[in-house]
């Protein structure tokens, strides 16, 4: 007789929560029923990467095998807190697994920083990949911007402004955001780095990128790429660091040539006030230098004129009715995954906005090891009767698989209709009702 099958439910269908699910399935006695908030899978993979990173984004098709496997259920355009509450799922489901990510962007916490025309790096992500559930446009009437941070999602936002709409046209960004990009094209970016130059987290491939843009110049002070002792040392040591900082020399060597556009990139520069009558006009940097005991503050600031500050300063998670949250840390307090009452995270909202895709592949097995030991623990089984009942009910709302797959064939024929490998709807009710007509 075979082992009746025990029933887990993972909240979030991105990288995180199909990687939790692909190592729970590869137990025969388990089911995964893999919840999202919106009527198509993959979260970050399609919401989150640049458009203009065809290859990263090539693998939805691996976590698509995952939700096509037999034991895994993709419930789709079902919010986790609305259309159901956590406690009902620990009702339904042997355990939880929650990885909804970090969907909110930190703050600069400075003045002027709520001036029209200061924008979080997490809306304009979600603006320019076409989230239909946020996402503010850039819509500012200025050619020069600022960008704070020193990651990569930095040097994302920053390309995708300089190339603008015709750079991008054959990506999958929708078209009103591809004619808003062009409406008013960005000739400078300028990307405020508070650390020195040894200490940024942009990858060398990402800085790359933008030596392969046409009619772009590279605007670096060779006066700001000097290394301390510390920093030497880990220059000699670290092929990271020593590629980083050999990448912005070569920059600071290159000579100008007048091109039409220009990406900026300043060290030591901390943000102090974001300066304007109404809108923005200028950024207020303090200037800072590296002492023994690390950065330290020098008299000297300098006003960089703009019309638009990004801030980019990282992720945090957002609250999760039934759920405890340290807003300090802004993700959920656990031990090894686990939170209590059957309940477990995952990715981001465990660890913080840390890592890149396959970074998620090893905490989903680490949280997954930490769930299957508890559930062998705990031989008490949950009701089939109660998680029949709530998917049925959740029937009326609910996307399926074949439903996400009518949504992926339109876009796909709204793409080639204009040579594009696809056009994003961005409307959920669009989107349903596209899935509601495959069935």
């Amino acid at each position: 007789m075979p082992t009746p099958l025990r029933h887990v439910a993972v909240v979030g269908a991105g990288p995180s929560g199909i990687f939790a699910a692909a190592e729970l399935v590869k137990r025969p006695d388990l089911h995964v029923d893999v919840f999202d908030r919106l009527p198509t899978p993959f979260g970050l993979v399609r919401y989150g990467v640049a458009p203009d990173h065809i290859t990263i984004k090539r693998v939805a098709a691996a976590l698509t095998r995952t939700l096509t496997h037999p034991r895994v259920r993709f419930v789709g355009n079902v919010t986790v807190g609305t259309d159901v509450t956590l406690d009902r799922l620990r009702g339904a489901y042997d355990r939880v697994l929650v990885a909804t990510g970090a969907p909110h962007a930190r703050e600069l916490g400075i003045p002027g920083e709520d001036l029209p025309g200061v924008y979080s790096a997490a809306d304009l992500v979600s603006w320019y990949n076409g989230h239909p559930l946020g996402g503010i446009g850039f819509t500012t009437d200025t050619d020069s911007v600022a960008v704070v941070g020193a990651g990569n999602v930095s040097l994302d936002v920053a390309r995708v402004l300089l190339k603008g709409g015709a750079g991008l046209a054959e990506t999958d960004v929708p078209d009103p955001v591809l004619a808003a990009l062009d409406r008013r094209p960005v000739r400078d970016v300028h990307i405020i780095v508070r650390r020195s130059v040894a200490d940024v987290k942009f990858s060398p491939p990402e800085l790359a990128e933008f030596e392969r843009i046409d009619d772009l110049d590279l605007v670096v002070d060779p006066e700001q790429l000097s290394l301390g002792p510390d920093a030497l040392a880990r220059y000699g040591s670290d092929r990271t660091v020593a590629a980083r900082v050999d990448t912005f020399r070569s920059w600071a060597a290159r000579p100008h040539t007048g091109a039409g556009r220009r990406l900026h990139v300043h060290f030591l520069r901390s943000p102090v006030e974001v300066l304007g009558t109404g809108s923005v006009e200028a950024l207020l940097l303090q200037v800072t230098a590296v002492g023994p005991a690390g950065r330290v503050a020098t008299s000297r600031s300098e006003t960089l004129p703009v019309g638009a500050v990004v801030r980019s300063v990282g992720y945090r998670a957002a609250p999760l009715p039934g759920l405890p949250f340290d807003a300090d840390q802004g993700l959920v307090p656990h031990a090894e995954g686990y939170v209590g009452d059957r309940t477990h995270v995952v990715g981001w909202v465990k660890r913080g906005p840390s890592g890149v895709i396959g970074t998620n592949k090893a905490c989903a097995i680490d949280s997954v090891r930490v769930l299957l030991a508890a559930l062998d623990a705990d031989p008490a089984r949950i009701d089939g009767a109660e998680r029949t009942a709530l998917l049925a009910e959740l029937a009326e709302v609910e996307v399926t698989w074949p439903g996400w797959i009518a949504i992926d064939d339109a876009e796909q024929a709204r793409g080639a209709a204009s040579g594009r490998v696809r056009t994003k709807i961005t409307d959920v009710a669009e989107m349903v009702a596209i899935a509601r007509s495959s069935c």
